[in-house]
């Protein structure tokens, strides 16, 4: 669909231009994106109160159960439970981003702010990839933060920056994927407070069935499938790998022995699909 657009200059201010295709929505995306960071700066306790639950998650799972974790192959120790641990909070931390981005369109939705945005003219996809984008933004900031409290506590990296990046960016990934089903949530409930709700239930089995807390070999064994092929235990393994966090043995399923690339088709394939089911739920409610 080609559309013309003058979105900055009704929403964001300056001189109107006539852009179409690809320009268009790249441009309208990115002034809804600049709109939603602006918000963000404006009330900072949005990000305040976005690090303090991975922080002390952090801080609990280190001082108070990492002595008492053993992972196959080595001492409990607290130490190597940091090692182990920190891939498994950075990936959370991503994902339960999706709270926020459900929240914040629900949010929009209620406020009448998204009946403005469809009543433009404007390409209809630009309103969610603008949300998503600003969420992505939150998201490394956060992930920055959270990586040198890591640091405070003992967790190293051992293989060297260009590693470390590209675990951080498929952190990135998982996070911005993620963020296309809280924008479906957003989209599909009637009030922020649900939406919060529903962007977290179905989380904390996702990440508890996983590699993120303790290894899936001490799982049952109807389980261990289940935990081996969820989409946040190859992005976990796949930064333990990058970062050189490996404790104890690699589990020998396929998709831990194949993380990395795992984990990026996971996230293309969440991606994609949640993608277009959100923008033709964004396009449905206009119609």
């Amino acid at each position: 669909m080609t559309t013309a657009s003058t979105t900055e200059h009704a929403i964001g201010g300056g001189v109107p231009r006539q852009r179409t295709g690809i320009a268009a929505i790249l441009h309208d995306s990115w002034v809804i994106a600049r709109r939603n960071l602006r918000r963000m700066m404006r009330i900072p306790e949005i990000v305040v109160f976005g690090l303090m639950q991975p922080v002390m998650f952090v801080l609990l799972f280190s001082y108070v159960m990492g002595g008492a974790i053993q992972i196959p192959g080595t001492q409990a120790s607290q130490d190597a439970y940091i090692q182990f641990l920190m891939a498994g909070i950075f990936a959370q931390t991503v994902t339960f981003a999706v709270a926020g981005a459900s929240a914040g369109i629900a949010e929009d939705m209620t406020k009448g702010l998204v009946d403005r945005f469809r009543s433009l003219p404007m390409t209809r996809s630009a309103v969610l990839v603008g949300r998503t984008l600003a969420d992505l933004v939150q998201t490394a900031f956060i992930l920055l933060v959270l990586a040198l409290v890591a640091l405070l506590v003992g967790w190293r990296i051992h293989d060297g920056i260009w590693q470390a990046l590209g675990a951080f960016g498929l952190l990135l990934l998982l996070g911005y994927a993620f963020s296309w089903i809280g924008a479906l949530i957003g989209l599909s409930v009637r009030s922020p407070e649900a939406a919060t709700s529903a962007g977290l239930i179905w989380l904390f089995p996702l990440t508890f069935i996983s590699n993120a807390f303790v290894p899936i070999s001490s799982m049952p064994g109807w389980l261990q499938p289940i935990a081996y092929w969820n989409p946040f235990s190859a992005t976990v393994q796949a930064c333990r790998d990058l970062f050189g966090n490996q404790v104890g043995p690699v589990d020998e399923a396929w998709p831990m022995q194949h993380a990395v690339p795992v984990s990026i088709v996971w996230s293309l394939v969440i991606m994609a699909l949640f993608s277009w089911l959100s923008v033709r739920k964004y396009r449905s409610a206009a119609g």
